[in-house]
């Protein structure tokens, strides 16, 4: 697993990438202290994870995922931050970041962390969550009751039997869900519904 670190503190970078290089499936590729770096270390090493603070020097660690993302790159985006506020993770889910964590969990934790995002999963820290709930539920409770099926791999003409509706009124309540949810498609969907606690 290749890594950008992109931190404006130089001794919590060199600690984070120090102890990140001891595991054994960790190779650091580059790190920087501010965002135009991050972006110039990202395209020329194209590294499967970028560790970007929020807030440096030049871009922020959210304005470097926006651009990543307008560019179609591949490489995972993960924001470590100690700002625990429900508007920048808003902004971070918007931007595809895959991982959102605080920067006081232990270094064994996120590395933990990143192998679950490099295998395919977004990973937010669960401290967030709780400023998360403090957002109003958009979904309502039937669009929640499809959502749940979605999360089951069930297809549009199983929640259309199981529901007692057409799977014309199916599809026209997931693009709803996708709107409201502001979801690139179903999957996204159900992963920010999880993400935000409004899904069991």
């Amino acid at each position: 697993m290749l890594i950008v670190i992109a931190e404006d503190q130089g001794m919590l970078r060199g600690a984070i990438s120090k102890l990140l290089a001891m595991e054994e499936d960790i190779e650091i590729a580059g790190e920087t202290d501010n965002g135009k770096d991050a972006l110039r270390l990202i395209q020329q090493h194209k590294p499967d994870i970028a560790l970007l603070d929020i807030e440096m020097p030049s871009l922020s660690g959210l304005e470097v995922a926006e651009k990543l993302q307008s560019e179609g790159s591949d490489c995972k985006v993960v924001i470590v931050t100690t700002f625990a506020r429900s508007g920048y993770l808003q902004q971070a889910v918007k931007a595809g970041v895959q991982g959102y964590l605080l920067k006081d969990a232990p270094v064994s934790e996120l590395a933990e962390s990143l192998r679950k995002i490099q295998s395919g999963r977004r990973f937010f820290s669960p401290h967030l969550t709780f400023s998360m709930m403090e957002e109003v539920n958009p979904l309502t409770e039937r669009e929640t009751e499809i959502l749940s099926c979605l999360k089951a791999g069930d297809s549009v003409k199983e929640i259309s039997s199981k529901l007692y509706l057409s799977p014309g009124t199916i599809r026209n309540y997931i693009s709803e869900i996708i709107q409201k949810l502001e979801a690139k498609n179903r999957i996204d969907a159900v992963t920010i519904a999880e993400n935000k606690g409004w899904l069991d």
